[in-house]
């Protein structure tokens, strides 16, 4: 009999240990929401004692009759979630949430550094503002400017950006400094 129970608390004793590992294995995610859902989103996950974090921007609004100042998402469409393995389900299930962003099936972790750059980003009294995430050596489309609608690869040279413009079929290429902000990824 006491062999049992011996066994027994044990097993109790593995579970409680998995259970802790579960609660104290809590990652940063990335939820994609329907569109304009991403405040009842983190509203819902807090309600229900789920951590989520949706970095905003204020934008002076223009009405016919008044002008307001109104909070939206830094990043259209994606709230970010912190949850361990076992509530996986609850967030999938919550009201707007189309997918937990990862690789396949998967869903994929954000390093806690980038969670508190962003935090740090939106605490701070610097302003700031979305911009299209370019890397050198990404294809890009000129926007706006004298090179509109020309494609080229993203460059940096000494802190200013460049667009590389190549005729692949003579392996020969010019470049231009460009705004980073007369471009957009192609």
């Amino acid at each position: 009999m006491s062999i049992w129970t011996d066994e027994t608390d044990e097993i109790d004793q593995t579970d409680e240990i998995n259970h802790m590992d579960q609660a104290d294995n809590l990652n940063w995610y990335a939820l994609r929401t329907k569109s304009r859902h991403e405040k009842l989103v983190r509203d819902q996950l807090d309600k229900q004692g789920i951590e989520p974090l949706l970095p905003t921007v204020k934008r002076l609004s223009q009405w016919k009759d008044r002008r307001k100042e109104i909070e939206i998402p830094l990043f259209s469409g994606y709230c970010f979630v912190r949850f361990g393995q076992h509530e996986k389900t609850p967030v999938q299930k919550t009201i707007g949430v189309v997918e937990i962003v990862g690789s396949g099936s998967r869903p994929e972790p954000i390093p806690e550094l980038e969670i508190d750059a962003l935090r740090r980003l939106v605490t701070s009294v610097l302003p700031y503002d979305p911009h299209p995430y370019l890397h050198e050596g990404m294809r890009v489309e000129v926007v706006r400017g004298p090179l509109q609608g020309i494609h080229g690869i993203l460059l940096r040279k000494e802190k200013r950006h460049r667009l590389v413009i190549g005729v692949h079929l003579i392996q020969q290429a010019a470049a231009v400094e460009i705004d980073v902000n007369d471009v957009a990824a192609m």
